[in-house]
């Protein structure tokens, strides 16, 4: 592939331009210091480059460099993607844009060229989603797989979604059978007795991958899934869980409303410690993924992501803006991380909580109502 000049003019001065709004300083150190900082932060530098190529991408990533460890995209949207024999990394990422795993292709585009990565993106099928990072996605490139026989569940997922995943060209079940599956009582598990009536297995169906064998029935299937789950959480988690004074169903549920509020994971136990704090304060918990959960459809992709009036004020029990408490059970399907968050909360004194005006996906806390209302986006 040809890399104009031009184009590495552009970046350099696009690069000097962005931080000289901060420092006119700084970015004198950046030019001669660039490269150095790139490799220790970013990695090494594909040896393909020129070296005007190669300062260009320096400056560039290491302005972005905390982007590059942000969820790309939309946490909720996974995409299979299939790449062509002999089509251009840059057109694979093109196509991950428009589906929203990524918000900015240019910046995975350049982190792939600094890397040298583009050249290794084979033909194939990947499974991604929104919620991979930039590093991420750039690895999960490298390496295709070339069947379908795996299902993959992505932390925070509901039920249909997982069913909409499966694929359906391999499987020999209809997913009509999956989903009667999904909502029968299971026998021989930890958590069996402690389902509601009607049974539902939202929230134990671990993200994971699953490989799947030729035949393998519904059954089977979900029986793999919850094998995993008694597996992954284990006496530690457990212990953690009594601790809180919660049941494991009563954790799980609310590990599926973190999983849906925390868009990067070290904040889990911070927004876990707020909903434990309303809990014991008997206050209510207030939750946007509850509603969403309540009055989600394949419509608006099963989580609505703009909240009206109405919607607050829907009549179901899983409605925690009208209901005291947690809902009747989980809103999706949780991983470790949300998982140990109930387990081992941060300890602090936080009841609110919203996210930040700068679009990192980060929230903002606070002990009073008033902070709260201080915290709001001009």
């Amino acid at each position: 592939m040809r890399r104009r000049t031009s184009l590495l003019r552009f970046l350099l001065i696009a690069a000097a331009f962005s931080a000289l709004g901060c420092c006119a300083v700084w970015v004198a150190g950046m030019t001669l210091l660039g490269i150095p900082q790139a490799i220790t932060h970013i990695g090494p530098a594909s040896s393909d480059l020129n070296p005007l190529e190669q300062t260009a991408l320096s400056l560039y990533l290491l302005i972005n460099e905390r982007r590059l460890d942000f969820p790309a995209g939309n946490p909720s949207v996974s995409y299979e993607l299939e790449i062509l024999q002999g089509e251009p990394a840059s057109a694979a990422v093109e196509r991950l844009q428009t589906a929203g795993v990524i918000s900015d292709g240019t910046l995975l585009r350049y982190y792939l060229r600094y890397r040298g990565l583009d050249v290794r993106v084979k033909a194939g099928l990947y499974r991604l989603h929104g919620g991979m990072t930039v590093r991420e996605l750039a690895e999960a490139l490298q390496t295709a797989d070339l069947s379908r026989n795996y299902l993959t569940i992505i932390e925070g997922w509901r039920v249909e979604e997982i069913t909409n995943a499966l694929p359906k060209d391999y499987i020999t079940f209809i997913p009509d059978e999956f989903l009667a599956t999904v909502y029968t009582r299971p026998t021989g598990y930890t958590f069996s007795a402690e389902l509601p009536d009607p049974p539902s297995l939202e929230g134990y169906l671990f993200p994971d991958t699953y490989h799947l064998s030729q035949g393998m029935s519904a059954i089977y299937l979900i029986k793999a899934i919850l094998d995993n789950f008694e597996s992954k959480v284990d006496a530690e988690l457990r212990e953690g869980f009594l601790r809180q004074r919660l049941s494991l169903h009563e954790a799980v549920t609310l590990a599926s409303i973190i999983e849906r509020e925390a868009v990067i994971a070290d904040e889990g136990p911070i927004i876990a410690s707020v909903y434990l704090n309303r809990l014991a304060l008997g206050m209510k918990l207030e939750a946007d993924p509850t509603v969403q959960y309540a009055i989600g459809s394949a419509e608006d992709g099963w989580w609505k992501t703009s909240l009206t009036l109405e919607d607050l004020n829907v009549q179901s029990p899983y409605n925690t803006y009208v209901y005291s408490g947690l809902p009747p059970g989980p809103i999706a399907n949780p991983g470790i991380s949300a998982l140990r968050a109930v387990a081992f909360p941060a300890e602090t004194t936080y009841l609110y909580f919203r996210a930040m005006c700068d679009g990192s996906g980060r929230h903002v806390f606070a002990v009073t109502y008033e902070e709260h209302l201080e915290n709001t986006c001009p």
